[in-house]
Parts: C-alpha cells; structure tokens; sequence
C-alpha cells in the first residue's frame, strides 16, 4: 500500500497542532483536570460554609458577658496574635464542636472591623 506524500508531514502537523492546542488551553484557556476542579470546588465549599458561620460567632461574641473586656484584649493584640486571640475567647468554636476554627477566627476578626475599617 503506498502512502500519499503528504500523509508524513500531515501527521506531524496534527500531532503539532494537538500538543499546541493542550498546551495553549491548560496555561491560557482556563482548562484543569479534575483533580484541580475537586480541589477548587472543595476550597469553595469550605469557604462558603466558613462564611456562613459567621453570624454563629458574631451572635456568640454578643451574648458573651465579657464582650467589653474580650474586644479590648483584640484591639490590643499584634494583627498576627489576634486570630489566637479570638480562639481563646470561645467564639469561633461552634457549637458541638470541641475546637475553635481558624478560618471562622479570621472571618470574625474581618466581620468585627476592630481597626475601624
């Protein structure tokens, strides 16, 4: 069987043009595998649920007796002691859990505006 004489250089052109396109589309055009789109998604949703629970910790910052004292002891504290700060105080530590959460501890410090921002 004979060939035509195109068919060589033809192959190498798509083989070429598969391996530019792959290349173009995971750098430029936005494709991931799925092991990145899990890992995406998985961020995503432990931020959303981070988010929501913000109102949990701001209405148990309210509740607290000690709030006066416990805001003050915030204010006061270096901007990189207060997320430790903020989980000594209980209000990130939803309840049924036995741990503080340090994204919940950061989202709080963001919803409380201590600096006035």
């Amino acid at each position: 069987m004979t060939l035509p004489e195109w068919t060589k250089p033809g192959v190498y052109g798509a083989l070429v043009g598969a391996i530019a396109v792959s290349v173009l589309g995971f750098t430029w055009g936005g494709w991931t595998t799925s092991g990145s789109a899990q890992e995406m998604a998985d961020s995503f949703a432990a931020e959303q649920v981070t988010l929501a629970t913000v109102p949990v910790c701001l209405g148990l910052s309210e509740a607290d007796v000690q709030r006066v004292e416990r805001l003050a002891t915030l204010r006061e504290a270096s901007s990189f002691q207060r997320r430790n700060v903020m989980m000594e105080t209980g209000w990130a530590t939803l309840p049924g859990t036995d741990a503080p959460s340090r994204d919940l501890a950061d989202a709080c410090l963001a919803e409380l505006a201590l600096d006035g921002s």
